[in-house]
């Protein structure tokens, strides 16, 4: 019998064993090439493999029920499996590309805080469309799937309504950009001055002068005045220089240099 299960899954063991040693290279060419673990090509290439692995252990588990009539699991369970797993690694591999991205993006030059918004609104677009592609795949309708998404996001938005207050307080702070990751800001109305270190969905951090970590949910900024002097294009300088009587005719000559030293 075993024998039998041997053969008639002869095709799909010898595509795991060419799986296993298309890992075995993929491995071998990384220890010589630690650059190309960092590019599209790696990812698109490990999913793939993994994807056949996956699948073509999933036929074999079908085989197996069907050839020795196992009830305690049936084949809708393990496609219901194998289906998960390829669309959790594909969501991992996708966000692992966008975050690669990202960082050279920022090792640009280009603007950080759009570039993470950009990132994050690719990432939530991608969840979107693979749960949609997944349910679609299980039969269950689209109609059926956004109904129960805008039943869900009415109860959970009576449930967390601060949470949600936050967050989208967080993409009007992408959008309008007052201030940007780095910039010096402070509010009149709160107790608030450092430099920005990062805008997430839900709080903003901001690094004080005496180096501690301020958390500021996003919704505060919607409801205070926010001052950044990082984009000041003008400063105003108060003080007082004393001179002795003995040197008032002194007066022009130091006028002049501090005029120079500001320009």
């Amino acid at each position: 019998m075993f024998t039998e299960f041997f053969l008639k899954n002869a095709f799909n063991l010898a595509i795991l064993f060419s799986c296993g040693m298309a890992l075995l290279v993929v491995r071998f060419w990384l220890s010589r090439n630690v650059q190309w673990k960092k590019g599209f090509t790696f990812h698109a290439a490990q999913f793939f493999i993994y994807a056949i692995i996956i699948g073509t252990i999933g036929s074999i588990l079908n085989n197996a029920i069907e050839d020795y009539n196992l009830r305690f699991i049936s084949s809708g369970v393990i496609d219901f499996i194998c289906t998960s797993l390829i669309a959790l690694i594909l969501t991992i591999k996708l966000f692992l590309i966008i975050n690669q991205f990202e960082k050279a993006q920022v090792n640009k030059g280009r603007d950080v805080t759009s570039t993470r918004i950009l990132a994050r609104v690719i990432k939530i677009t991608i969840i979107v469309a693979i749960v949609l592609l997944y349910g679609e795949h299980f039969g269950m309708s689209l109609s059926g799937l956004l109904t129960f998404g805008g039943i869900g996001g009415i109860a959970v938005g009576m449930a967390g309504k601060d949470v949600l207050s936050n967050f989208f307080s967080g993409i009007m702070l992408y959008f309008d950009r007052p201030f940007s990751i780095g910039d010096w800001i402070r509010s009149p109305d709160r107790n608030i001055e450092g430099t920005v270190a990062e805008i997430g969905w839900r709080i903003t951090r901001i690094n004080t002068f005496d180096h501690r970590p301020l958390y500021v949910p996003n919704s505060v900024f919607s409801s205070i005045s926010v001052e950044n002097p990082g984009r000041m294009t003008n400063r105003r300088i108060k003080t007082v220089i004393g001179l002795r009587y003995e040197d008032a005719d002194k007066i022009g000559l130091i006028v002049d240099a501090i005029r120079n030293m500001l320009q």
